[in-house]
């Protein structure tokens, strides 16, 4: 009967979940997990910073749809990593973070960097605990990985206390979990449901299918995507902080206030559809509610109360399933009205096709995106990612991709770096090209290192407009130039700065230059920085002119 630590049981177990990486960043307190992972088979790709470790497990998580595992060090090391946390909360994304954590027989002591970390991580996680016998890691794993994937996904928290990482367990290889124990059971929608949901949307003049974050990836989106074509209603989907001004979003606000029912299909009634209130909607608009999670569904209740003709509780995938098994003789016929959403969605203003800089020295935004656009239609499979911020909007209004990766409903900035590092790995044959600002390259710029010592190619397009351009812009709407303050930033050459790290470097101030910047940038095969000056104009926002 072997005989093994519980970092060796941890291991084990996650190697079980079919988990192949953990995105990790070493400490005192998770060295034994380390030494465990050799043995387990688990590849570690080390970082340099708590955050983008599991910034990297959720953009592995997002384009692969298995779970995303993260491994940090206690105390600092775990709060690092709690920002990056809610970025994959709010993009209902499947991320379990595993923490070091002071030793239990130490607790309540004065113990090395003992902290609260479950507490901590409880307001950014679906669920956070702390186990504190080695046999039950194994368990205790599964059941995080479960926890992450069941529902809505999301993150998760657990913190390994040093003592039971260490700890000897007998018999513990019968205490690795079978590859059910990771899996979850999916809640069905009931014949009823569905059938009350077709006959209201049968009804219904300008129907619409709204889709969120965790359904407009993989599986899920094909599975909605049958429902469309099954149903003949347009499904739309958002995953930005701003919500239907999302210039990505196109003129869709405008179809969206028309809707006379809509079906919220896994997607949430939140600030980002402006809690179904008018003008949003029309304010005799209806909907339908088919969510993983009985708080959406309450909150959506309270938020709309009686235009919520049908609510259920039953997951998006075997929902679509149904739905599509009851379609036939239910096709929506309002050809119309799909097409004017279509038209409404594609929209962009015919000025972008030739906006230029008028400032000396810099490229419009807008300029930039259209010589991205060629690098990604050239390379065929492609992966964009885009940061937020004015620049990371005119990215995501601008460009198209098989594969797109944003910052999310959360809105947090600075995760592109660590994202296309993760984005390279998860489809090391596709290209890869990032656009961020200047004040997003700078929270995780080291990770070019990363990249580097992982031979991980890509391009990233930094806008550099030498600020903190979002908040400069609503300090011009709010208060006036004269009161605009602390948003100013340095012209930096984060060129040279991605090349002292190992990678390609190019500045670009001209837009003839950038189509060879990007080349050489391409051709390079490293991770590689082209630094682009561009003119500090705000997010651009899509109305058409009737």
């Amino acid at each position: 009967m072997a005989t093994l630590r519980g970092a060796d049981l941890l291991a084990r177990s996650i190697a079980r979940a079919g988990v192949r990486r953990v995105f990790a960043l070493s400490g005192n307190h998770i060295m034994p997990v380390f030494d465990a992972a050799l043995d387990a088979g688990l590849e570690l790709v080390h970082v340099r910073h708590e955050a983008a470790a599991v910034h990297m497990a959720d953009a592995w998580a997002r384009l692969t749809g298995e779970v995303g595992v993260a491994l940090v060090s206690a105390g600092p090391g775990h709060a690092n990593a709690l920002g990056a946390l809610y970025t994959a909360l709010a993009a209902e994304s499947p991320v379990v973070l595993l923490s070091g954590h002071a030793p239990v027989a130490e607790l309540g002591r004065g113990a090395f960097q003992e902290m609260r970390q479950a507490d901590m991580a409880a307001p950014v996680t679906k669920w956070s605990w702390t186990p504190t016998t080695a046999a039950a890691l194994g368990d205790e794993f599964a059941r995080a990985v479960r926890t992450a994937t069941e529902g809505r996904p999301g993150a998760v928290h657990l913190s390994l206390p040093a003592d039971t990482l260490e700890a000897k367990v007998a018999g513990a290889e019968w205490l690795v979990p079978h590859p059910d124990a990771f899996r979850v059971e999916a809640v069905p929608l009931g014949t009823g449901a569905a059938e009350a949901a077709l006959a209201a949307l049968g009804l219904a003049e300008r129907p619409l299918i709204l889709i969120g974050p965790a359904t407009m990836r993989g599986d899920a989106l094909a599975a909605a995507r049958t429902v469309e074509a099954a149903l003949g209603i347009p499904l739309l989907g958002l995953d930005s902080p701003r919500g239907v001004h999302d210039p990505a979003f196109g003129a869709g606000a405008e179809v969206l206030a028309r809707a006379d029912v809509v079906l919220l299909l896994g997607r949430q009634l939140d600030f980002t559809l402006r809690f179904g209130r008018a003008p949003t909607f029309a304010a005799d608009c209806r909907f339908i509610h088919i969510a993983p999670d009985l708080d959406a569904v309450q909150r959506a209740s309270r938020a709309v109360g009686e235009r919520l003709v049908l609510s259920t509780v039953a997951d998006v995938t075997p929902s679509c399933e149904e739905l599509t098994r009851l379609a036939p003789g239910t096709r929506h016929r309002a050809g119309d009205w799909r097409e004017e959403v279509q038209r409404a969605v594609a929209y962009r203003p015919a000025a972008w096709d030739a906006v230029a800089s008028t400032r000396p020295g810099t490229l419009h935004p807008a300029e930039a995106c259209r010589a991205v656009q060629r690098v990604i239609d050239a390379a065929g499979d492609a992966i964009l990612v885009c940061d937020g911020g004015e620049f990371g909007q005119w990215a995501q209004a601008c460009l198209r991709a098989p594969r797109r990766l944003t910052n999310g409903p959360g809105g947090a900035i600075g995760a592109a770096l660590p994202f296309a590092a993760a984005a390279r790995l998860a489809h090391p044959d596709a290209a890869v090209v990032a656009l961020l600002g200047d004040g997003a390259f700078g929270f995780h710029a080291a990770e070019i290192d990363t990249a580097v010592r992982h031979r991980l190619g890509f391009v990233a397009v930094v806008g550099n407009d030498a600020r903190w351009n979002a908040e400069y812009q609503i300090q011009l709407r709010a208060y006036g130039p004269q009161r605009a303050v602390g948003c100013e930033l340095l012209a930096t050459r984060y060129d040279l700065v991605a090349a002292a790290l190992g990678g390609h470097g190019e500045q670009v101030s001209r837009a003839a230059e950038l189509p060879a910047a990007l080349e050489r940038a391409v051709r390079s095969g490293q991770p590689a920085c082209v630094n682009v000056a561009i003119e500090p104009v705000a997010a651009p926002v899509v109305r058409r002119v009737r």
